[in-house]
């Protein structure tokens, strides 16, 4: 392609990336130029944390060189439009311009490389496309970039007034870290690289305040003192109140941890029974190991955003003293829609540039196969972090090969530390075919267990006797279930959908009980959680008043609560072993606690819950369920489940070769939850009064008024419930919902002080899809 040269009716200095009449302190136009440069130095910085500068560079000073064509100098002097620079909000062939650069970089050099390059600039706006056209007919890349709309964009753009150090450059060659497996991560990271390289500097143009306030964190170092200072408190108010095996046990794992920190980075586990210390240890272990071996970043993933509020407000509490930024608390639920993008909230997006994340499992995995630029904006602050995956034995089992090739991936070549930290540590190990010894599935080989001996632990932390059912094939009625707990003055009970869980709420007929599930936000949950935590500490202080909860398997990690029965609806062998943590969790009882397990009316619905409840019945016919809790059995148990499985379910692997390279594809099809639904904002009210009171009105107010208030959004978060598809559908259809700042919002009257979030009566989905499996919905 020859590069085509020509004369602009405007100067060299006067072609302009963006225009706002309200920019504060600011001129009304932004200088293309300038844009270019320091999109192009923000974006080598970034990318020289994987030696990639090179790239970033390049990719940051050619993504808007469309932008350098007459017609759309002409639209952005005549626009009052603030959006006027997002591709694709104003219909008109002289508005588009992010083909340009891809054009030019392929002009440069036609082949590989140049492609790498072509993706990236190409994408920036409307995300990673799929190189060739997908089944569905959907735009590819190749398609695009041959249109001749497009090869006119680039014909117009490309002008003598480009100043030479914007339009020259040589297309680096390179070694692509992993090779072919490691291509689409490669691409993911320098995309993440150029966009929040294009994010920041056009923040900085429209807010320079705000833009100066990024940043502003406390060191690593500083974040260890403050977690030394909280560990001392706790170990001084255990001492005063009474020494037990369990506090001295945990006291053990977290000396364990801290020493295991110098280590060399890599795959760690952390395997350690619930109750015996995991949360604070692990945190101790990824600060201490991060410090040591200079490490930017702590991201801590939990599989459920039902409790995720509850582990970053316990990190909250450790680093209080540092200011309330230290944490940032990162769900899926309100990120933005790229069909109501705009200037405001594209750049409210999150780029985790904290010290600490607090996010899911679907936030993390789904980002680093994601093809949005909203999603894949962070991933360059993933280089050189520590990943915390809490409870890692919830790694969906149809997505465990494509996640783990990922996980090596960042190990081995951006510099990142795993730590697999859970109670029943899944089989990750590599798989091979028994009679040709060909490998069948790439797992982890290198994993460095930080306890000494887990088996050990696990019986010295043994404080609860599990019964499970006789007959696997019997079902109890959930009147004989319900007339058991009521037997019982202080009982958990834990069930599978949040159908069955106030369907037995119902049936207690017990104005004392408590319902937890994911219809409540989480900032209702934390309040019940709270309560329950009161109740129970004043029945060990001699209060009679009974106890009686009912909740879905929020509950069954991240909240700390000891009751001393539990009963648990059949579920896979890890859901009963963290049921079973919420039982004489403390070790308090005289005797032992006691955990039975049920088998419900109702199957857990399709997807992993019956596929872990299918296993644990399968391991129960071969005997080897005597030592439900122990570490062999949980290995036994993970063998068996994954082994029953297609551990790339949707071909991702396949989807993500060099050669087919179909980013938006496999992004589609990388969902860890079939129906993620909707998420809809509620009007909680924490001080117990009306609904109008809720605090949500303020914020949805403030969005109003600024869509690029991330405060606001964050305080959301804590305000959200998902419900299914379906269900949204008729909420909408009722007018129980609503549409403001871009968010829906529940109206109405449609949130209980005991429920939450209620459904529409008398009307139910066939596939019965309102459930908990999943990481959304609990």
């Amino acid at each position: 392609m020859t590069l085509p040269t020509g004369q602009s009716r405007f100067g060299a200095d006067s072609h302009y990336a963006h225009s706002n009449d309200h920019a504060v302190g600011n001129a009304r136009f932004h200088l293309l130029a300038d844009h270019l440069r320091e999109v192009g130095r923000l974006s080598a910085e970034f990318a020289a944390a994987f030696d990639a500068s090179d790239w970033g560079r390049l990719a940051g000073l050619w993504h808007d060189l469309g932008k350098y064509r007459d017609g759309f100098q002409r639209y952005i002097r005549q626009s009052r439009d603030p959006d006027a620079h997002i591709e694709g909000r104003v219909v008109g062939r002289e508005k588009t311009h992010s083909t340009a650069g891809a054009l030019h970089a392929l002009g440069k050099r036609n082949d590989v490389f140049g492609r790498v390059l072509a993706f990236l600039i190409a994408g920036h706006h409307t995300g990673l496309q799929d190189l060739e056209p997908s089944d569905g007919g959907d735009a590819s890349l190749k398609a695009r970039l041959a249109d001749e709309d497009k090869t006119a964009e680039y014909m117009e753009a490309i002008t003598e007034t480009i100043p030479a150090d914007i339009r020259d450059g040589v297309v680096p060659t390179t070694r692509v870290p992993g090779d072919r497996d490691g291509y689409a991560l490669w691409i993911r990271m320098l995309f993440s690289c150029l966009v929040d390289a294009d994010f920041l500097d056009t923040e900085a143009y429209f807010d320079p305040e705000k833009a100066a306030q990024r940043g502003r964190y406390p060191s690593l170092a500083a974040m260890q003192s403050a977690l030394d200072a909280h560990l001392l408190g706790i170990a001084d108010r255990v001492g005063v109140q009474s020494a037990s095996v369990v506090n001295d046990l945990r006291a053990e794992v977290l000396a364990t941890c801290r020493a295991k920190a110098a280590l060399p980075p890599g795959f760690f586990t952390l395997t350690v029974p619930t109750g015996g210390g995991k949360t604070l240890s692990s945190l101790a272990f990824a600060l201490e190991h991060a410090i040591t071996h200079g490490k930017r970043h702590i991201v801590y993933a939990i599989p459920y955003t039902s409790i995720i509020e509850q582990n970053a407000g316990v990190f909250r509490e450790v680093f209080a003293p540092l200011g309330e930024d230290v944490v940032v608390e990162h769900h899926s639920n309100l990120d933005v829609d790229e069909r109501k993008e705009d200037h405001a909230n594209r750049l409210a997006s999150e780029n985790w540039d904290a010290p600490l994340i607090v996010t899911t499992n679907v936030q993390l995995f789904e980002s680093l196969h994601a093809a949005r630029t909203s999603q894949c904006r962070k991933l360059h602050n993933l280089v050189g972090s520590v990943i915390v995956l809490d409870e890692a034995q919830m790694l969906p089992r149809d997505f465990l090969a494509p996640v783990l090739r990922t996980l090596k991936l960042l190990v081995a070549h951006y510099g990142v530390t795993v730590v697999l930290c859970t109670a029943t540590q899944p089989m990750l190990a590599s798989r091979y075919e028994p009679v040709t010894g060909r490998k069948t599935f790439d797992g982890i080989e290198d994993a460095h267990e930080i306890i000494d001996a887990p088996e050990g632990l696990s019986d010295a932390l043994q404080r609860v006797d599990i019964h499970l059912p006789t007959d696997f094939s019997s079902h109890a009625s959930w009147d004989k279930i319900a007339e058991a707990v009521r037997a019982q003055d202080c009982a958990l009970t834990i069930v599978n959908t949040r159908k069955d869980a106030r369907e037995l709420f119902g049936l207690l007929r017990d104005d004392d009980a408590i319902h937890l599930s994911a219809l409540m936000c989480a900032q209702h949950r934390s309040a019940a959680i709270a309560g329950i935590r009161d109740r129970l500490e004043a029945r060990r202080n001699g209060a009679n008043r009974p106890l009686r909860v009912v909740s879905t398997q929020l509950v069954e990690a991240g909240a700390d609560l000891d009751f001393p029965v539990v009963y648990r609806a059949l579920a896979g062998m890890d859901s009963i072993a963290q049921a079973a943590g919420r039982c004489n969790r403390e070790g308090r009882l005289k005797g032992m606690g006691q955990v039975h397990v049920f088998v419900p009316p109702t199957s857990p619905p399709p997807g992993e819950l019956r596929q872990a409840e299918q296993t644990t019945r399968e391991l129960a016919k071969t005997g080897l369920l005597a030592r439900p809790l122990s570490p062999i059995t949980f290995r036994r148990y993970f063998d068996l489940h994954y082994g029953n499985g297609d551990l790339d379910a949707q071909r991702i692997l396949d989807l993500l070769k060099p050669d087919r390279a179909a980013f938006r594809t496999a992004a589609e099809k990388f969902r860890l939850i079939d129906d993620a639904g909707e998420t809809v904002i509620v009007p909680y009210n924490p001080n117990g009064g009306p609904n109008s009171a809720s605090p949500i009105h303020e914020w949805v107010g403030a969005l109003k008024k600024d869509g690029n208030a991330k405060w606001a959004r964050r305080k959301l978060q804590r305000y959200t419930v998902n419900v299914p598809r379906w269900q949204f559908e008729q909420l909408l259809a009722r007018y129980d919902i609503e549409e403001r700042a871009g968010l829906w919002v529940a109206v109405n009257g449609r949130y209980d002080a005991v429920f939450g979030l209620m459904p529409p009566e008398q009307q139910s989905n066939p596939a019965d899809l309102f459930v908990s499996g999943g990481t959304h919905a609990q």
